[in-house]
Protein backbone atom coordinates (compact mmCIF):
# COMPACT_ATOMS: atom_id res chain seq x y z
CA UNK A 1 0.00 0.00 0.00
CA UNK A 2 1.27 3.48 -0.82
CA UNK A 3 1.80 5.50 2.33
CA UNK A 4 0.16 8.90 2.02
CA UNK A 5 -0.19 9.82 5.67
CA UNK A 6 2.04 10.32 8.69
CA UNK A 7 3.93 7.77 10.74
CA UNK A 8 2.01 6.51 13.78
CA UNK A 9 3.29 4.52 16.75
CA UNK A 10 0.67 1.97 17.83
CA UNK A 11 0.71 0.50 21.35
CA UNK A 12 0.06 -3.20 20.82
CA UNK A 13 -0.72 -5.40 23.81
CA UNK A 14 -1.30 -8.50 21.70
CA UNK A 15 -5.05 -8.17 22.14
CA UNK A 16 -7.52 -7.94 19.29
CA UNK A 17 -8.39 -4.26 19.88
CA UNK A 18 -4.87 -2.90 19.50
CA UNK A 19 -4.16 -5.28 16.61
CA UNK A 20 -7.20 -4.02 14.72
CA UNK A 21 -6.23 -0.43 15.58
CA UNK A 22 -2.96 -1.03 13.70
CA UNK A 23 -4.82 -2.64 10.78
CA UNK A 24 -7.30 0.22 10.46
CA UNK A 25 -4.52 2.82 10.42
CA UNK A 26 -2.65 0.76 7.83
CA UNK A 27 -5.78 0.71 5.67
CA UNK A 28 -6.05 4.49 6.02
CA UNK A 29 -2.55 4.92 4.62
CA UNK A 30 -0.56 5.64 7.78
CA UNK A 31 2.95 4.26 8.18
CA UNK A 32 2.35 2.02 11.18
CA UNK A 33 5.04 1.18 13.72
CA UNK A 34 4.01 -1.23 16.48
CA UNK A 35 5.34 -1.29 20.02
CA UNK A 36 4.64 -3.76 22.83
CA UNK A 37 5.45 -2.81 26.41
CA UNK A 38 6.39 -5.49 28.88
CA UNK A 39 4.88 -4.18 32.10
CA UNK A 40 5.44 -6.99 34.56
CA UNK A 41 6.88 -10.48 34.82
CA UNK A 42 3.92 -12.83 34.47
CA UNK A 43 4.48 -15.80 36.81
CA UNK A 44 1.39 -17.71 35.71
CA UNK A 45 1.98 -20.77 33.57
CA UNK A 46 -1.62 -21.83 33.06
CA UNK A 47 -2.72 -20.69 29.60
CA UNK A 48 -6.28 -20.01 30.76
CA UNK A 49 -4.90 -17.47 33.20
CA UNK A 50 -2.49 -15.95 30.70
CA UNK A 51 -5.26 -15.38 28.19
CA UNK A 52 -7.05 -13.18 30.72
CA UNK A 53 -3.94 -11.18 31.55
CA UNK A 54 -1.20 -9.67 29.42
CA UNK A 55 2.56 -9.59 29.05
CA UNK A 56 2.89 -13.25 28.07
CA UNK A 57 5.11 -14.40 25.21
CA UNK A 58 1.95 -15.29 23.28
CA UNK A 59 0.81 -11.67 23.55
CA UNK A 60 4.11 -10.40 22.16
CA UNK A 61 3.98 -12.91 19.33
CA UNK A 62 0.39 -11.94 18.47
CA UNK A 63 1.44 -8.29 18.20
CA UNK A 64 4.42 -9.21 16.01
CA UNK A 65 2.29 -11.38 13.74
CA UNK A 66 -0.12 -8.51 13.17
CA UNK A 67 2.74 -6.18 12.27
CA UNK A 68 4.08 -8.83 9.88
CA UNK A 69 0.70 -9.09 8.16
CA UNK A 70 0.59 -5.36 7.42
CA UNK A 71 4.32 -4.95 6.81
CA UNK A 72 4.96 -2.78 9.87
CA UNK A 73 8.01 -2.59 12.09
CA UNK A 74 7.57 -3.85 15.64
CA UNK A 75 9.44 -2.85 18.79
CA UNK A 76 9.46 -4.48 22.20
CA UNK A 77 10.36 -2.48 25.29
CA UNK A 78 10.87 -3.57 28.88
CA UNK A 79 9.08 -1.30 31.37
CA UNK A 80 8.84 -3.71 34.30
CA UNK A 81 10.66 -1.44 36.77
CA UNK A 82 8.71 1.67 35.79
CA UNK A 83 5.40 -0.20 36.01
CA UNK A 84 6.26 -1.53 39.45
CA UNK A 85 7.25 1.90 40.76
CA UNK A 86 4.42 3.95 39.24
CA UNK A 87 1.49 1.53 39.17
CA UNK A 88 1.92 -1.54 41.35
CA UNK A 89 3.50 0.30 44.30
CA UNK A 90 0.79 2.97 44.14
CA UNK A 91 -1.83 0.21 44.13
CA UNK A 92 -0.35 -1.20 47.34
CA UNK A 93 0.03 2.23 48.97
CA UNK A 94 -3.58 3.20 48.28
CA UNK A 95 -4.93 0.05 49.90
CA UNK A 96 -2.56 0.70 52.79
CA UNK A 97 -4.46 3.98 53.31
CA UNK A 98 -7.88 2.31 53.16
CA UNK A 99 -8.58 3.66 49.66
CA UNK A 100 -9.61 1.76 46.51
CA UNK A 101 -7.31 2.60 43.58
CA UNK A 102 -7.89 2.29 39.83
CA UNK A 103 -4.59 0.90 38.45
CA UNK A 104 -5.55 1.25 34.77
CA UNK A 105 -5.90 4.99 35.28
CA UNK A 106 -2.51 5.12 37.03
CA UNK A 107 -0.94 3.21 34.15
CA UNK A 108 -2.38 5.53 31.51
CA UNK A 109 -1.62 8.72 33.42
CA UNK A 110 1.75 7.99 35.02
CA UNK A 111 3.38 5.63 32.55
CA UNK A 112 1.86 4.55 29.27
CA UNK A 113 1.13 7.75 27.38
CA UNK A 114 4.29 9.61 28.43
CA UNK A 115 6.42 6.62 27.43
CA UNK A 116 4.64 6.28 24.08
CA UNK A 117 5.09 9.95 23.21
CA UNK A 118 8.79 9.81 24.11
CA UNK A 119 9.26 6.77 21.88
CA UNK A 120 7.22 8.38 19.11
CA UNK A 121 9.54 11.40 19.18
CA UNK A 122 12.57 9.10 18.96
CA UNK A 123 11.10 7.35 15.91
CA UNK A 124 9.81 10.47 14.19
CA UNK A 125 6.16 9.47 14.58
CA UNK A 126 3.67 12.33 14.46
CA UNK A 127 0.91 10.35 16.16
CA UNK A 128 0.44 7.57 18.67
CA UNK A 129 -2.54 5.22 18.74
CA UNK A 130 -3.98 2.68 21.15
CA UNK A 131 -6.80 0.17 21.18
CA UNK A 132 -8.89 2.14 23.68
CA UNK A 133 -12.61 2.21 23.00
CA UNK A 134 -13.01 5.99 22.83
CA UNK A 135 -12.81 8.83 20.31
CA UNK A 136 -10.78 12.02 19.93
CA UNK A 137 -12.63 14.89 18.26
CA UNK A 138 -11.44 18.30 17.09
CA UNK A 139 -13.75 21.32 17.28
CA UNK A 140 -12.18 24.59 16.16
CA UNK A 141 -8.74 23.44 17.30
CA UNK A 142 -9.88 22.20 20.70
CA UNK A 143 -9.59 18.45 21.21
CA UNK A 144 -11.90 16.28 23.30
CA UNK A 145 -12.19 12.69 24.45
CA UNK A 146 -15.60 11.28 23.56
CA UNK A 147 -17.36 8.04 24.35
CA UNK A 148 -16.95 5.06 22.04
CA UNK A 149 -19.71 4.02 19.66
CA UNK A 150 -19.98 0.73 21.55
CA UNK A 151 -21.19 2.03 24.92
CA UNK A 152 -20.73 -1.39 26.51
CA UNK A 153 -16.98 -1.20 25.81
CA UNK A 154 -16.47 2.54 26.35
CA UNK A 155 -13.18 3.37 28.11
CA UNK A 156 -13.39 7.17 28.16
CA UNK A 157 -13.62 6.95 31.97
CA UNK A 158 -9.88 6.19 32.27
CA UNK A 159 -8.82 8.92 29.82
CA UNK A 160 -9.88 12.07 31.65
CA UNK A 161 -6.27 12.94 32.58
CA UNK A 162 -5.33 13.67 28.96
CA UNK A 163 -4.67 17.28 27.95
CA UNK A 164 -4.56 19.19 24.68
CA UNK A 165 -0.88 18.52 23.90
CA UNK A 166 -1.43 14.77 23.97
CA UNK A 167 -4.93 14.72 22.48
CA UNK A 168 -3.84 16.50 19.31
CA UNK A 169 -1.45 13.62 18.60
CA UNK A 170 -3.67 10.75 19.76
CA UNK A 171 -5.69 8.34 17.63
CA UNK A 172 -8.24 5.81 18.89
CA UNK A 173 -9.09 3.90 15.70
CA UNK A 174 -11.46 1.31 17.21
CA UNK A 175 -13.70 3.87 18.90
CA UNK A 176 -16.18 3.84 16.01
CA UNK A 177 -16.59 0.05 15.95
CA UNK A 178 -18.47 -2.52 17.99
CA UNK A 179 -16.54 -5.44 19.47
CA UNK A 180 -18.16 -7.79 16.96
CA UNK A 181 -17.03 -5.59 14.06
CA UNK A 182 -13.50 -5.49 15.47
CA UNK A 183 -13.34 -9.27 15.66
CA UNK A 184 -14.68 -9.51 12.09
CA UNK A 185 -11.84 -7.27 10.86
CA UNK A 186 -9.32 -9.46 12.69
CA UNK A 187 -10.81 -12.56 11.04
CA UNK A 188 -10.61 -10.91 7.61
CA UNK A 189 -6.86 -10.61 8.14
CA UNK A 190 -6.70 -14.19 9.47
CA UNK A 191 -5.36 -13.14 12.85
CA UNK A 192 -5.07 -16.20 15.08
CA UNK A 193 -6.10 -14.14 18.11
CA UNK A 194 -9.32 -12.78 16.58
CA UNK A 195 -11.35 -14.52 19.29
CA UNK A 196 -8.93 -13.90 22.16
CA UNK A 197 -10.86 -13.07 25.36
CA UNK A 198 -10.77 -9.50 26.60
CA UNK A 199 -8.21 -8.92 29.33
CA UNK A 200 -9.46 -8.25 32.83
CA UNK A 201 -9.27 -4.84 34.49
CA UNK A 202 -6.22 -5.49 36.69
CA UNK A 203 -3.67 -7.00 34.35
CA UNK A 204 -1.16 -7.93 37.05
CA UNK A 205 -3.77 -9.80 39.12
CA UNK A 206 -5.14 -12.25 36.53
CA UNK A 207 -6.78 -14.46 39.15
CA UNK A 208 -8.77 -11.49 40.39
CA UNK A 209 -7.86 -11.82 44.07
CA UNK A 210 -6.22 -8.54 45.04
CA UNK A 211 -5.92 -9.63 48.67
CA UNK A 212 -3.57 -12.44 47.66
CA UNK A 213 -1.52 -9.93 45.69
CA UNK A 214 -1.29 -7.56 48.66
CA UNK A 215 -0.23 -10.31 51.03
CA UNK A 216 3.42 -9.81 52.10
CA UNK A 217 3.46 -6.42 50.31
CA UNK A 218 1.48 -4.42 52.83
CA UNK A 219 1.77 -3.61 56.52
CA UNK A 220 -1.77 -4.33 57.77
CA UNK A 221 -3.60 -1.63 59.70
CA UNK A 222 -5.67 -3.82 61.99
CA UNK A 223 -8.69 -2.53 63.83
CA UNK A 224 -12.31 -3.02 64.73
CA UNK A 225 -15.61 -3.31 62.89
CA UNK A 226 -18.40 -1.19 64.39
CA UNK A 227 -22.00 -0.64 63.50
CA UNK A 228 -23.28 2.89 62.96
CA UNK A 229 -24.35 3.20 66.59
CA UNK A 230 -20.75 2.64 67.68
CA UNK A 231 -21.24 -0.90 68.94
CA UNK A 232 -18.16 -3.06 68.56
CA UNK A 233 -18.86 -6.14 66.45
CA UNK A 234 -15.46 -7.80 65.89
CA UNK A 235 -11.78 -7.17 65.21
CA UNK A 236 -10.36 -7.39 61.69
CA UNK A 237 -6.95 -8.18 60.16
CA UNK A 238 -6.44 -5.04 58.09
CA UNK A 239 -8.33 -2.21 56.38
CA UNK A 240 -6.88 -3.29 53.02
CA UNK A 241 -9.42 -6.13 53.09
CA UNK A 242 -12.31 -3.68 52.76
CA UNK A 243 -13.73 -1.28 50.21
CA UNK A 244 -16.73 1.05 50.44
CA UNK A 245 -19.97 -0.75 49.56
CA UNK A 246 -18.51 -4.23 50.08
CA UNK A 247 -20.78 -6.98 51.36
CA UNK A 248 -18.93 -10.19 50.56
CA UNK A 249 -16.57 -11.37 53.26
CA UNK A 250 -18.16 -9.49 56.15
CA UNK A 251 -19.05 -12.27 58.56
CA UNK A 252 -20.66 -10.98 61.74
CA UNK A 253 -22.15 -13.62 64.00
CA UNK A 254 -25.68 -13.00 65.20
CA UNK A 255 -26.65 -10.53 62.47
CA UNK A 256 -29.71 -11.58 60.51
CA UNK A 257 -29.41 -8.99 57.76
CA UNK A 258 -27.09 -7.98 54.95
CA UNK A 259 -24.51 -5.39 55.95
CA UNK A 260 -22.07 -3.29 53.91
CA UNK A 261 -18.89 -1.30 54.47
CA UNK A 262 -19.82 2.36 54.90
CA UNK A 263 -16.51 3.94 55.94
CA UNK A 264 -12.85 3.11 56.58
CA UNK A 265 -10.57 5.09 58.90
CA UNK A 266 -6.86 4.54 58.22
CA UNK A 267 -5.82 6.49 61.34
CA UNK A 268 -7.20 3.92 63.78
CA UNK A 269 -8.36 0.96 61.67
CA UNK A 270 -12.05 1.52 62.35
CA UNK A 271 -14.45 0.05 59.78
CA UNK A 272 -18.11 1.06 59.98
CA UNK A 273 -20.81 -1.17 58.52
CA UNK A 274 -24.39 -0.24 57.78
CA UNK A 275 -27.55 -1.16 55.93
CA UNK A 276 -27.48 -0.68 52.16
CA UNK A 277 -29.70 2.42 52.23
CA UNK A 278 -27.14 4.21 54.44
CA UNK A 279 -24.54 4.01 51.63
CA UNK A 280 -26.30 6.66 49.56
CA UNK A 281 -24.83 10.18 49.66
CA UNK A 282 -25.16 13.34 47.58
CA UNK A 283 -21.78 15.06 47.63
CA UNK A 284 -18.10 14.24 47.22
CA UNK A 285 -14.80 16.09 47.31
CA UNK A 286 -12.19 15.26 44.66
CA UNK A 287 -8.62 16.40 44.04
CA UNK A 288 -5.91 15.69 41.41
CA UNK A 289 -8.18 17.50 38.98
CA UNK A 290 -7.65 17.64 35.23
CA UNK A 291 -9.72 19.51 32.65
CA UNK A 292 -9.20 18.18 29.13
CA UNK A 293 -9.54 21.66 27.58
CA UNK A 294 -6.66 22.90 29.73
CA UNK A 295 -8.53 25.48 31.80
CA UNK A 296 -10.90 25.47 34.77
CA UNK A 297 -14.54 25.89 33.72
CA UNK A 298 -17.05 28.17 35.36
CA UNK A 299 -18.39 27.41 38.82
CA UNK A 300 -21.75 25.67 39.32
CA UNK A 301 -21.31 23.69 36.10
CA UNK A 302 -24.05 21.19 35.23
CA UNK A 303 -22.60 17.80 34.29
CA UNK A 304 -23.16 14.07 34.21
CA UNK A 305 -20.81 12.45 36.73
CA UNK A 306 -19.60 8.88 36.94
CA UNK A 307 -18.01 7.55 40.16
CA UNK A 308 -16.81 4.13 38.99
CA UNK A 309 -16.10 2.39 35.71
CA UNK A 310 -19.38 0.48 35.50
CA UNK A 311 -21.54 3.13 37.16
CA UNK A 312 -24.43 4.91 35.47
CA UNK A 313 -23.82 8.63 34.96
CA UNK A 314 -25.77 10.88 37.29
CA UNK A 315 -26.87 14.51 37.01
CA UNK A 316 -24.74 16.76 39.20
CA UNK A 317 -23.32 20.24 39.77
CA UNK A 318 -19.58 20.91 40.01
CA UNK A 319 -18.39 23.50 42.53
CA UNK A 320 -14.84 24.80 42.00
CA UNK A 321 -13.06 24.86 45.37
CA UNK A 322 -9.57 25.53 43.99
CA UNK A 323 -7.46 24.75 40.93
CA UNK A 324 -6.91 21.23 42.23
CA UNK A 325 -10.09 20.52 44.19
CA UNK A 326 -13.79 20.35 43.39
CA UNK A 327 -17.01 19.24 45.02
CA UNK A 328 -19.60 17.32 43.04
CA UNK A 329 -23.18 17.58 44.27
CA UNK A 330 -25.58 15.02 42.81
CA UNK A 331 -29.23 15.73 42.11
CA UNK A 332 -30.08 12.39 43.70
CA UNK A 333 -28.07 10.34 46.22
CA UNK A 334 -25.58 7.85 44.74
CA UNK A 335 -24.38 4.61 46.27
CA UNK A 336 -20.95 3.91 47.75
CA UNK A 337 -18.82 6.96 46.95
CA UNK A 338 -15.36 5.42 47.24
CA UNK A 339 -12.12 7.31 48.04
CA UNK A 340 -9.37 6.51 45.54
CA UNK A 341 -11.73 5.99 42.60
CA UNK A 342 -12.01 8.55 39.78
CA UNK A 343 -15.01 10.79 39.38
CA UNK A 344 -15.32 11.64 35.68
CA UNK A 345 -17.41 14.50 34.34
CA UNK A 346 -19.28 14.48 31.04
CA UNK A 347 -21.39 16.80 28.95
CA UNK A 348 -23.14 14.75 26.32
CA UNK A 349 -20.58 12.45 24.75
CA UNK A 350 -17.59 14.58 25.76
CA UNK A 351 -15.30 14.09 28.74
CA UNK A 352 -14.81 17.46 30.48
CA UNK A 353 -12.33 16.18 33.05
CA UNK A 354 -12.33 14.62 36.45
CA UNK A 355 -10.37 13.87 39.59
CA UNK A 356 -9.79 11.34 42.35
CA UNK A 357 -12.37 11.05 45.11
CA UNK A 358 -11.02 12.18 48.52
CA UNK A 359 -14.15 11.70 50.58
CA UNK A 360 -17.91 11.92 50.59
CA UNK A 361 -20.01 14.43 52.51
CA UNK A 362 -22.65 12.71 54.68
CA UNK A 363 -26.25 13.70 54.13
CA UNK A 364 -27.41 15.83 57.03
CA UNK A 365 -30.21 14.31 59.05
CA UNK A 366 -33.31 16.38 59.65
CA UNK A 367 -32.27 16.76 63.26
CA UNK A 368 -29.01 18.47 62.22
CA UNK A 369 -30.45 20.73 59.55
Amino acid sequence: MKKNKSRVLVAMSGGVDSSVAAILLHEQGYEVVGITMRLFDNPFKNSNVLNKSCCSLDDVNDARKTCSVIGARHYYTNMVDEFKNKVMNKFVNEYQKGRTPHPCLSCNHSLKFDSLFNKADELGAEFIATGHHAKVTNTNGKFSVEKASDQNKDQSYVLFTLGQEKLKRLLFPVGNYSKEEIRDIAKKYNLSHAEKPDSQDICFIPKGNYRDFLKNKIKPIKGTIFDEKGEKLKDHDGIHNFTIGQRKGIEIGGLNKKVYVKSIDSSNGDVIISDNEKLFEKELIADQINWTKGFTPKDKLRVKAKIRYNAIEQNAVVNIISKDEISVVFDNPVRAITPGQPVVLYQGEKVLGGGIIKNSIPIKSEANV
